[in-house]
């Protein structure tokens, strides 16, 4: 059998921020989602320090896909390596390094390295690789670049907060219940419309337009992956005006009485359009204070909503 031909690519931005700052995010998968825009979803499977398995959900080529891979990380070097343990079709092997250099004026050059190849070999297989990781790697430099050099920082503009209830029912059912996400303008006061196209492997995609208490109505998208029984993780991939980012995850946890439902959301706030949305005076601080409210209420209704279909009698399982 023929030795197949790995391809090499490298990507490049310079960055005004310490190599340590721009370390810290790429050292640190689970924020991925709320930097990235590609990356749906990211789990950390297991870690040392220096060693780590992580698996990631990332929109490529506008297709979602999952692989596994696992990291080394070296802070001193300021350098992270990866190589995919279980790849998914165009993409038989892939692997590449992050790589952190000091540049002029304390400026911090990134280099983002690639190198894979395709099932087969198959040059239709190869092309769709190159554009994915050309896209895909040029956005998230950019968007690494801006998280660093906005103001106040990402430390003041990310926010993660949870809602949870108690439900008298089965995990199965609340999770159902949720899943179901077609039925919610018929159950759920606050959507007014949902438009939803399922793909295999629990992949959901979403159109909702959400009734504010103002009377007005916000239009997201968002993709969802859910796990059976257990959770569903999502990522607005159209957002409200005052976010640049919003993921969240709904758990069922069993409890001695049921479940204990929970929404958690992560969310980055956008500076640039406090006050166009918000007002001429309002601040940071006011956006997460709005934005904690809406969303809690709208979790917590839906969770409420939740517990009174599954613990109705003649209901539950519906």
């Amino acid at each position: 059998m023929a030795q197949q031909e790995v391809r090499h690519t490298e990507h490049t931005v310079v960055a005004t921020a310490s190599a340590d700052v721009l370390y810290d995010i790429i050292a640190d998968v689970t924020v991925w989602p709320a930097v990235f825009g590609p990356t749906l979803h990211a789990e950390r499977v297991e870690s040392d320090g220096a060693q780590e398995r992580i698996r990631l959900w990332a929109l490529a080529n506008g297709e979602v896909k999952t692989w596994l891979s696992r990291r080394t990380l070296d802070a001193g070097a300021r350098r992270v390596a990866f190589r995919q343990e279980v790849s998914q079709p165009p993409v038989a092997s892939m692997g590449g390094e992050w790589i952190m250099k000091p540049a002029t004026g304390g400026d911090t050059l990134v280099v983002m390295t690639h190198d894979y190849t395709p099932v087969d070999d198959d040059p239709g297989h190869a092309d769709w690789i190159a554009r994915a990781v050309d896209r895909n790697s040029r956005a998230e430099l950019a968007a690494l670049k801006a998280a660093v050099e906005r103001g106040p920082g990402l430390d003041r503009l990310m926010m993660a907060f949870e809602d949870s209830v108690e439900i008298a029912a089965p995990p199965v059912e609340v999770y159902d219940f949720i899943r179901d996400c077609g039925a919610w303008p018929e159950r759920l006061p606050h959507v007014a419309r949902l438009e939803l196209r399922e793909e295999p492997g629990g992949v959901q995609h979403l159109a909702m337009d959400t009734k504010a208490p103002d009377g007005s109505v916000h239009t997201t998208e968002s993709i969802r992956l859910c796990f059976p029984s257990s959770h569903i993780v999502y990522k607005q991939t159209t957002l409200p005006k005052v976010l640049l980012a919003h993921t969240g995850r709904w758990s069922f946890t069993p409890s001695p009485t049921g479940t204990v439902a929970t929404s958690q959301h992560t969310v980055v706030i956008d500076p640039d359009a406090v006050t166009a949305v918000l007002g001429a005076d309002a601040t940071v601080a006011d956006a997460r204070a709005a934005v904690r409210g809406t969303l809690g209420t709208n979790s917590t209704a839906t969770l409420r909503l939740a517990q009174q279909f599954t613990e109705a009698p003649g209901e539950a399982g519906e």
